[in-house]
Protein backbone atom coordinates (compact mmCIF):
# COMPACT_ATOMS: atom_id res chain seq x y z
CA UNK A 1 0.00 0.00 0.00
CA UNK A 2 1.46 3.36 -1.05
CA UNK A 3 -0.22 5.74 1.06
CA UNK A 4 0.05 9.44 1.70
CA UNK A 5 1.01 9.02 5.20
CA UNK A 6 3.60 6.66 4.67
CA UNK A 7 5.20 8.96 1.88
CA UNK A 8 5.21 11.89 4.27
CA UNK A 9 6.91 9.74 6.92
CA UNK A 10 9.39 8.87 4.62
CA UNK A 11 10.28 11.88 2.90
CA UNK A 12 10.27 13.51 6.44
CA UNK A 13 12.29 11.08 7.65
CA UNK A 14 15.09 11.76 5.05
CA UNK A 15 15.00 16.06 5.87
CA UNK A 16 14.86 15.55 9.12
CA UNK A 17 18.16 13.22 9.39
CA UNK A 18 19.91 15.93 6.79
CA UNK A 19 18.88 18.59 9.60
CA UNK A 20 20.57 16.63 12.49
CA UNK A 21 22.84 16.08 10.38
CA UNK A 22 23.77 19.06 9.25
CA UNK A 23 23.28 20.64 13.10
CA UNK A 24 25.88 17.75 14.75
CA UNK A 25 28.52 17.84 12.39
CA UNK A 26 29.36 21.34 13.46
CA UNK A 27 29.47 21.33 16.74
CA UNK A 28 32.55 18.59 17.41
CA UNK A 29 34.69 21.80 15.87
CA UNK A 30 33.06 24.98 17.20
CA UNK A 31 34.76 25.68 20.08
CA UNK A 32 38.28 24.82 17.65
CA UNK A 33 36.71 27.29 15.16
CA UNK A 34 36.11 29.93 17.44
CA UNK A 35 39.96 29.56 18.72
CA UNK A 36 41.80 28.91 15.66
CA UNK A 37 40.33 30.63 12.87
CA UNK A 38 38.38 33.78 14.75
CA UNK A 39 41.50 34.37 17.25
CA UNK A 40 39.87 33.95 20.96
CA UNK A 41 42.78 33.16 22.68
CA UNK A 42 41.07 33.91 26.45
CA UNK A 43 37.60 33.06 27.70
CA UNK A 44 37.28 30.15 25.12
CA UNK A 45 35.14 28.42 27.36
CA UNK A 46 32.66 31.36 28.27
CA UNK A 47 32.12 32.04 24.53
CA UNK A 48 32.01 28.64 23.52
CA UNK A 49 29.45 28.30 26.31
CA UNK A 50 27.56 31.92 24.68
CA UNK A 51 27.16 30.85 21.17
CA UNK A 52 26.01 27.33 22.55
CA UNK A 53 23.21 28.58 25.00
CA UNK A 54 22.38 31.46 22.84
CA UNK A 55 20.92 29.43 19.76
CA UNK A 56 18.84 27.39 22.70
CA UNK A 57 17.44 30.38 24.52
CA UNK A 58 16.47 31.75 20.23
CA UNK A 59 14.59 29.08 19.91
CA UNK A 60 13.05 28.20 23.15
CA UNK A 61 11.42 32.05 22.50
CA UNK A 62 10.56 32.07 19.44
CA UNK A 63 9.21 28.61 18.64
CA UNK A 64 5.35 29.51 19.99
CA UNK A 65 5.59 32.44 17.20
CA UNK A 66 6.19 29.70 14.59
CA UNK A 67 4.21 27.49 16.12
CA UNK A 68 1.28 30.06 15.36
CA UNK A 69 1.99 30.84 11.97
CA UNK A 70 1.91 26.62 11.24
CA UNK A 71 -1.21 26.24 12.56
CA UNK A 72 -2.58 29.10 10.09
CA UNK A 73 -0.26 28.74 7.13
CA UNK A 74 0.64 25.16 7.36
CA UNK A 75 3.56 22.59 8.40
CA UNK A 76 5.00 22.27 5.07
CA UNK A 77 5.53 26.74 4.52
CA UNK A 78 7.35 26.01 8.01
CA UNK A 79 9.46 23.31 7.07
CA UNK A 80 10.28 25.68 3.87
CA UNK A 81 10.66 28.50 5.75
CA UNK A 82 13.02 27.00 8.43
CA UNK A 83 14.93 24.62 5.41
CA UNK A 84 16.01 27.83 3.36
CA UNK A 85 16.62 30.25 6.11
CA UNK A 86 19.25 27.77 8.09
CA UNK A 87 21.10 26.72 4.60
CA UNK A 88 21.86 30.69 4.60
CA UNK A 89 22.96 30.87 8.19
CA UNK A 90 25.15 27.94 7.94
CA UNK A 91 26.43 30.23 4.77
CA UNK A 92 26.76 33.51 6.91
CA UNK A 93 29.02 31.11 9.67
CA UNK A 94 30.82 30.48 7.00
CA UNK A 95 32.53 33.83 6.33
CA UNK A 96 32.23 35.28 9.85
CA UNK A 97 35.41 37.27 11.05
CA UNK A 98 35.05 37.41 14.73
CA UNK A 99 32.68 36.02 18.13
CA UNK A 100 30.78 38.93 18.17
CA UNK A 101 29.55 38.12 14.24
CA UNK A 102 29.16 34.19 14.98
CA UNK A 103 27.28 35.36 17.73
CA UNK A 104 24.66 37.22 16.06
CA UNK A 105 24.48 34.16 13.46
CA UNK A 106 24.35 31.99 15.94
CA UNK A 107 21.21 34.09 17.38
CA UNK A 108 19.80 33.43 13.71
CA UNK A 109 20.11 30.17 13.91
CA UNK A 110 18.16 29.99 16.84
CA UNK A 111 15.26 32.06 15.26
CA UNK A 112 14.89 30.75 12.27
CA UNK A 113 14.85 26.90 13.55
CA UNK A 114 11.64 24.83 13.75
CA UNK A 115 12.33 22.10 10.63
CA UNK A 116 11.72 19.18 13.15
CA UNK A 117 8.89 20.15 15.28
CA UNK A 118 6.88 21.38 12.17
CA UNK A 119 7.89 17.53 10.55
CA UNK A 120 6.93 15.67 13.21
CA UNK A 121 3.39 17.80 13.13
CA UNK A 122 2.99 17.57 9.92
CA UNK A 123 3.55 12.99 10.39
CA UNK A 124 1.31 13.46 13.37
CA UNK A 125 -1.26 15.57 11.82
CA UNK A 126 -1.53 13.54 8.49
CA UNK A 127 -1.02 10.32 9.91
CA UNK A 128 -4.11 7.98 10.80
CA UNK A 129 -4.66 7.24 14.22
CA UNK A 130 -4.09 3.82 14.60
CA UNK A 131 -0.87 4.46 13.15
CA UNK A 132 0.49 7.44 15.14
CA UNK A 133 3.07 5.69 17.37
CA UNK A 134 4.93 3.68 15.16
CA UNK A 135 5.30 6.71 12.93
CA UNK A 136 6.61 8.69 15.15
CA UNK A 137 8.41 5.91 16.33
CA UNK A 138 10.24 6.20 13.11
CA UNK A 139 10.29 9.82 13.21
CA UNK A 140 12.75 9.60 16.83
CA UNK A 141 15.42 7.93 14.82
CA UNK A 142 15.68 10.52 11.94
CA UNK A 143 17.19 12.61 14.84
CA UNK A 144 19.22 10.09 16.34
CA UNK A 145 20.76 8.88 12.93
CA UNK A 146 21.80 12.50 12.34
CA UNK A 147 23.06 12.84 15.39
CA UNK A 148 25.61 9.83 14.57
CA UNK A 149 26.60 10.68 11.08
CA UNK A 150 26.82 13.83 12.04
CA UNK A 151 30.31 14.43 14.67
CA UNK A 152 31.66 11.90 12.30
CA UNK A 153 31.03 13.86 9.15
CA UNK A 154 31.83 16.74 10.38
CA UNK A 155 35.19 15.60 12.39
CA UNK A 156 36.65 13.98 9.58
CA UNK A 157 36.25 17.23 6.72
CA UNK A 158 37.14 19.93 9.29
CA UNK A 159 40.28 18.08 9.31
CA UNK A 160 40.47 17.58 5.39
CA UNK A 161 39.05 20.42 4.23
CA UNK A 162 38.68 23.03 6.94
CA UNK A 163 36.00 24.73 8.95
CA UNK A 164 35.11 26.86 6.61
CA UNK A 165 34.04 24.68 4.41
CA UNK A 166 32.35 22.25 6.30
CA UNK A 167 30.17 24.99 7.31
CA UNK A 168 29.06 25.50 3.40
CA UNK A 169 28.85 21.34 3.72
CA UNK A 170 26.23 21.98 6.37
CA UNK A 171 24.52 24.30 4.19
CA UNK A 172 24.07 22.02 0.98
CA UNK A 173 22.78 19.47 3.32
CA UNK A 174 20.68 21.65 5.74
CA UNK A 175 19.42 22.62 1.60
CA UNK A 176 18.63 19.47 0.44
CA UNK A 177 16.22 18.87 3.62
CA UNK A 178 13.95 21.48 2.53
CA UNK A 179 14.05 20.73 -1.03
CA UNK A 180 13.21 17.06 0.06
CA UNK A 181 10.16 18.75 2.04
CA UNK A 182 9.56 21.17 -0.99
CA UNK A 183 9.03 18.27 -3.63
CA UNK A 184 7.67 15.32 -1.56
CA UNK A 185 5.86 16.67 1.57
CA UNK A 186 2.15 16.70 0.87
CA UNK A 187 -0.21 18.48 3.76
CA UNK A 188 -3.70 17.16 3.21
CA UNK A 189 -5.39 17.43 6.73
CA UNK A 190 -5.29 21.46 7.17
CA UNK A 191 -7.83 24.17 7.41
CA UNK A 192 -6.36 27.54 5.40
CA UNK A 193 -8.87 29.37 5.88
CA UNK A 194 -9.14 29.38 10.10
CA UNK A 195 -7.76 32.67 11.93
CA UNK A 196 -4.41 32.93 12.68
CA UNK A 197 -4.18 33.11 16.73
CA UNK A 198 -1.87 35.45 19.22
CA UNK A 199 1.03 34.18 20.93
CA UNK A 200 -0.23 34.90 23.87
CA UNK A 201 -3.85 33.43 23.03
CA UNK A 202 -2.03 29.82 22.32
CA UNK A 203 -0.02 30.26 25.77
CA UNK A 204 -3.09 30.46 28.26
CA UNK A 205 -5.02 27.86 26.02
CA UNK A 206 -1.72 25.24 26.20
CA UNK A 207 -1.66 26.58 30.46
CA UNK A 208 -5.23 25.17 30.22
CA UNK A 209 -4.43 21.46 29.14
CA UNK A 210 -3.11 19.96 31.81
CA UNK A 211 -2.39 16.69 30.22
CA UNK A 212 -0.17 18.61 27.59
CA UNK A 213 1.39 21.07 30.19
CA UNK A 214 2.36 17.49 31.71
CA UNK A 215 4.31 16.58 28.76
CA UNK A 216 5.73 19.79 28.22
CA UNK A 217 7.82 19.39 31.57
CA UNK A 218 8.83 15.72 31.20
CA UNK A 219 10.56 17.14 28.01
CA UNK A 220 12.35 19.67 29.94
CA UNK A 221 13.76 17.24 32.06
CA UNK A 222 14.26 14.43 29.82
CA UNK A 223 16.10 16.72 27.77
CA UNK A 224 18.38 18.69 30.67
CA UNK A 225 18.71 15.00 31.79
CA UNK A 226 20.77 13.80 28.85
CA UNK A 227 22.44 17.53 28.11
CA UNK A 228 24.04 17.38 31.61
CA UNK A 229 25.84 14.89 30.62
CA UNK A 230 27.53 16.74 27.66
CA UNK A 231 30.28 18.64 29.24
CA UNK A 232 31.08 15.74 31.96
CA UNK A 233 31.41 12.56 29.90
CA UNK A 234 34.73 13.19 27.68
CA UNK A 235 35.88 13.77 31.46
CA UNK A 236 34.44 10.64 33.24
CA UNK A 237 36.04 8.57 30.28
CA UNK A 238 39.71 9.75 31.22
CA UNK A 239 38.31 8.77 34.62
CA UNK A 240 37.98 4.97 33.46
CA UNK A 241 41.24 4.60 31.92
CA UNK A 242 41.16 6.52 28.62
CA UNK A 243 44.29 7.94 27.23
CA UNK A 244 43.65 11.90 26.39
CA UNK A 245 44.66 11.06 22.92
CA UNK A 246 41.76 8.52 22.69
CA UNK A 247 39.37 10.23 25.21
CA UNK A 248 37.76 12.14 22.25
CA UNK A 249 36.74 8.56 20.34
CA UNK A 250 36.08 6.94 22.79
CA UNK A 251 33.60 9.37 24.80
CA UNK A 252 31.89 9.76 20.41
CA UNK A 253 31.66 5.99 20.71
CA UNK A 254 29.95 6.12 23.66
CA UNK A 255 27.79 9.03 22.81
CA UNK A 256 26.48 7.23 19.47
CA UNK A 257 26.14 4.16 21.84
CA UNK A 258 22.72 5.85 23.00
CA UNK A 259 21.68 6.59 19.59
CA UNK A 260 22.41 3.76 17.53
CA UNK A 261 20.08 2.26 20.72
CA UNK A 262 17.61 4.72 19.87
CA UNK A 263 17.68 3.97 16.16
CA UNK A 264 17.06 -0.01 16.93
CA UNK A 265 14.23 0.61 19.90
CA UNK A 266 12.29 3.86 18.95
CA UNK A 267 10.29 1.92 15.95
CA UNK A 268 9.31 -1.16 18.32
CA UNK A 269 8.50 1.26 21.69
CA UNK A 270 6.42 3.07 18.84
CA UNK A 271 4.67 -0.09 18.11
CA UNK A 272 4.48 -1.18 21.40
CA UNK A 273 2.62 2.16 22.75
CA UNK A 274 0.25 1.70 20.29
CA UNK A 275 -1.04 -1.53 21.88
CA UNK A 276 0.10 -1.30 25.52
CA UNK A 277 -0.38 2.73 25.58
CA UNK A 278 1.62 5.28 25.65
CA UNK A 279 1.71 6.31 29.16
CA UNK A 280 2.90 2.63 30.10
CA UNK A 281 5.93 3.14 27.15
CA UNK A 282 6.60 6.53 28.70
CA UNK A 283 6.98 5.10 31.79
CA UNK A 284 8.86 2.50 31.59
CA UNK A 285 11.53 4.42 29.50
CA UNK A 286 11.11 7.14 31.99
CA UNK A 287 12.11 3.69 34.69
CA UNK A 288 14.94 2.29 32.24
CA UNK A 289 16.86 5.45 31.49
CA UNK A 290 16.73 6.32 35.58
CA UNK A 291 17.80 3.11 36.49
CA UNK A 292 20.43 3.03 33.79
CA UNK A 293 21.95 6.21 35.24
CA UNK A 294 22.03 4.54 38.84
CA UNK A 295 23.80 1.54 37.20
CA UNK A 296 26.65 3.43 35.79
CA UNK A 297 27.81 3.88 39.46
CA UNK A 298 28.84 0.05 39.48
CA UNK A 299 30.92 0.06 36.12
CA UNK A 300 34.78 1.55 36.62
CA UNK A 301 35.68 0.21 32.84
CA UNK A 302 35.43 1.31 29.67
CA UNK A 303 33.55 -1.59 27.97
CA UNK A 304 31.13 -2.02 30.31
CA UNK A 305 30.01 1.87 30.61
CA UNK A 306 29.54 1.81 26.90
CA UNK A 307 27.58 -1.72 27.12
CA UNK A 308 25.18 -0.52 29.84
CA UNK A 309 24.61 3.37 28.03
CA UNK A 310 23.74 0.94 25.05
CA UNK A 311 20.63 -0.89 26.57
CA UNK A 312 20.53 2.64 28.82
CA UNK A 313 19.71 3.51 25.11
CA UNK A 314 17.15 0.86 23.97
CA UNK A 315 14.82 1.86 27.14
CA UNK A 316 14.97 5.37 27.06
CA UNK A 317 14.21 5.37 23.22
CA UNK A 318 10.74 4.74 24.27
CA UNK A 319 10.48 8.25 25.95
CA UNK A 320 10.00 10.74 22.91
CA UNK A 321 7.76 8.45 20.55
CA UNK A 322 5.47 8.50 23.57
CA UNK A 323 5.78 11.97 24.42
CA UNK A 324 5.40 13.18 21.39
CA UNK A 325 2.45 10.54 20.68
CA UNK A 326 0.87 11.91 24.28
CA UNK A 327 1.30 15.53 22.72
CA UNK A 328 -0.78 14.27 19.83
CA UNK A 329 -3.42 12.74 21.94
CA UNK A 330 -3.73 15.56 24.19
CA UNK A 331 -4.17 18.20 21.42
CA UNK A 332 -6.77 18.89 18.57
CA UNK A 333 -5.25 19.23 14.87
CA UNK A 334 -6.14 23.02 14.95
CA UNK A 335 -3.54 23.40 17.68
CA UNK A 336 -0.86 20.45 17.10
CA UNK A 337 1.51 22.57 15.26
CA UNK A 338 1.61 25.09 18.45
CA UNK A 339 1.59 22.06 20.65
CA UNK A 340 4.98 21.26 19.07
CA UNK A 341 6.39 24.24 18.83
CA UNK A 342 6.00 24.61 22.52
CA UNK A 343 7.45 21.22 22.92
CA UNK A 344 10.76 22.39 21.02
CA UNK A 345 11.03 25.22 23.27
CA UNK A 346 10.80 23.12 26.49
CA UNK A 347 13.13 20.89 24.98
CA UNK A 348 15.51 23.70 24.27
CA UNK A 349 15.53 24.74 27.57
CA UNK A 350 16.41 21.65 28.50
CA UNK A 351 19.23 21.66 26.19
CA UNK A 352 20.26 24.95 27.37
CA UNK A 353 19.89 24.14 31.37
CA UNK A 354 21.22 20.46 31.04
CA UNK A 355 25.00 21.59 30.41
CA UNK A 356 24.96 24.59 32.78
CA UNK A 357 23.75 22.34 35.49
CA UNK A 358 26.09 19.87 34.46
CA UNK A 359 29.40 21.71 34.54
CA UNK A 360 28.20 23.14 37.69
CA UNK A 361 28.05 19.75 39.54
CA UNK A 362 30.64 18.66 38.10
CA UNK A 363 32.81 21.28 39.42
CA UNK A 364 31.76 20.15 43.24
CA UNK A 365 30.79 16.88 43.37
CA UNK A 366 32.47 13.33 42.02
CA UNK A 367 30.76 12.75 38.61
CA UNK A 368 29.24 9.30 39.49
CA UNK A 369 26.83 11.11 41.85
CA UNK A 370 26.06 13.40 39.17
CA UNK A 371 25.08 10.34 37.36
CA UNK A 372 23.38 8.88 40.63
CA UNK A 373 20.66 11.96 40.96
CA UNK A 374 20.00 12.07 37.52
CA UNK A 375 18.79 8.57 37.82
CA UNK A 376 16.86 9.74 41.31
CA UNK A 377 15.49 12.87 38.78
CA UNK A 378 14.30 10.30 36.15
CA UNK A 379 12.95 7.76 38.48
CA UNK A 380 10.76 10.69 40.57
CA UNK A 381 9.50 11.80 37.30
CA UNK A 382 7.91 8.55 36.55
CA UNK A 383 6.37 8.33 39.81
CA UNK A 384 5.01 11.38 39.74
CA UNK A 385 3.65 10.75 35.96
CA UNK A 386 1.88 7.50 38.05
CA UNK A 387 0.67 9.56 41.00
CA UNK A 388 -0.80 11.83 38.56
CA UNK A 389 -2.54 9.02 36.43
CA UNK A 390 -3.84 7.34 39.31
CA UNK A 391 -5.43 10.77 40.69
CA UNK A 392 -7.07 11.36 37.35
CA UNK A 393 -8.44 8.03 37.43
CA UNK A 394 -9.63 8.34 41.22
CA UNK A 395 -11.38 11.37 40.43
CA UNK A 396 -13.00 9.58 37.24
CA UNK A 397 -14.65 6.67 39.42
CA UNK A 398 -15.79 9.24 41.87
CA UNK A 399 -17.31 11.44 38.84
CA UNK A 400 -19.21 7.98 37.82
CA UNK A 401 -20.05 6.74 41.15
CA UNK A 402 -22.06 10.13 41.70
Amino acid sequence: MNLPWKKNLYVLWCGVFCTSTAYSMVIPFLTLFINKDLGVESNVSFWSGLLFGVTFLASALIAPFWGSLADKYGRKPMLLRSGFSLCAVYLLMAVVQNPYELLVVRILSGLLAGYVPSAIALVGTNTPEKHVGYALGIMATAGASGSIVGPLLGGVLSKFIGYRECFLVAAFVVLMSAIIAWIGAKEENFDRNRTRSHVMDDLKEASANRPLMRQLGVVLIVTASVMVLEPLLTLYVLELGSSHDNASLSSGVIFSAVGVATVVAAPIWGKIGQKIGYERTLMIGLLGGGLGNVLQLLFHNLVGFGILRFVYGLFFAAVYPGLNALIVKATTPEFRGRAFSLNQSSSQLGNMVGPIAGGTLGAYIPIPIVFLLNGVLLTATAGTLKWKQLKVRRAKDQAADV
